[in-house]
């Protein structure tokens, strides 16, 4: 009994592993920071803010066990990627038949559905609409004929849902509405999002080239790559000052320049050398950011400026 009791729990963790779970920060700044906005001037609804959250992680895991069953079955990852350095690959690794996984990713994606059914009849169609085009950019980004991800379109549709997909989401769950103002204050933290599979293409070029996949990484490049990374970060912050110049943000939207030393620590590193883990280390840049940009917003309320 006690060894079937072991067997199970490490069956169950070995699932939670499979979703990339250090991977869900990004998604909740997204949905947190989208809520924030919608309740500046009106009462958080807790309980549907939490559904959001639970619906967002769940998604955020349905695209990680997708990508990674996808990229098994179309013979991009193999037992020599980069990636399997650092993490294991479900399959890969042997944790998981390729049936095993797609079950997983059918799951979570069920589950996610189902969320997504009550926010949008609970509060507002808006999120079905939203979450339709996420459903279909998440499906379609590694599966089917499409395959942005082996096309150099990854980092845009990246950008398109961890942005204004997640933020518009989170707003429209709150006040029923769109919102111009979610839509501006998501694009640098979208942007930042983004620069997680650039890192990765970049650290990956010789590998995907011998896979005769498309990125962005291949198309430009290791050194024009680099400099539109380096560009990318610049952009963020410059769009962050513009946007409390233009009183989108409050002077506490400033308060994401303290990541500055984190975003140029990154680039002479990814001068000198491309790190083993240039997605990891681009993702922490993105927390970091992120929950910076959270507290300008909440000091905002506390301290208005």
């Amino acid at each position: 009994m006690k060894e079937e009791g072991k067997r199970l729990k490490q069956r169950m963790k070995d699932y939670f592993i499979a979703t990339r779970p250090w991977s869900f920060t990004m998604s909740l700044i997204s949905v947190s920071i989208g809520t924030l906005i919608a309740t500046e001037d009106a009462p958080i609804l807790l309980g549907w803010y939490v559904l959001v959250c639970i619906g967002i992680v769940c998604f955020h895991a349905t695209a990680n066990v997708y990508n990674d069953y996808f990229d098994t079955r179309y013979q991009v990852d193999q037992p020599d990627a980069p990636t399997a350095r650092y993490r294991p690959q479900p399959i890969l690794a042997g944790m998981f038949t390729p049936a095993q996984l797609l079950t997983e990713a059918v799951v979570l994606n069920g589950i996610t559905i189902l969320i997504g059914l009550i926010l949008s009849f609970g509060r507002s169609m808006l999120v079905f609409w939203i979450g339709l085009v996420g459903f279909l950019a998440c499906v379609f980004y590694t599966a089917g004929p499409v395959k942005f991800k082996y096309k150099a379109w990854g980092e845009f549709f990246v950008f398109l849902m961890w942005g204004p997909l997640m933020f518009e989401g989170a707003f429209a769950v709150q006040r029923q509405a769109l919102s111009l103002k979610a839509f501006y204050i998501s694009i640098p933290f979208g942007i930042l999002v983004g620069m997680v599979l650039l890192a990765n293409n970049i650290r990956d070029i010789a590998y995907d080239s011998r896979q005769g996949i498309k990125t962005i990484g291949i198309l430009l490049g290791s050194r024009r790559s680099i400099f539109l990374y380096a560009g990318l970060i610049l952009a963020a912050y410059l769009y962050v000052i513009g946007m409390v110049l233009a009183g989108i943000l409050s002077p506490w939207g400033l308060l994401v320049l303290l990541s500055l030393p984190k975003a140029i620590s990154l680039l002479k590193s990814f001068m000198k050398k491309i790190p083993e883990a240039a997605d990891a280390v681009t993702a922490q840049l993105n927390t970091i950011f992120g929950l910076l940009l959270i507290v300008s917003l909440l000091l905002n309320r506390m301290v208005p400026l």
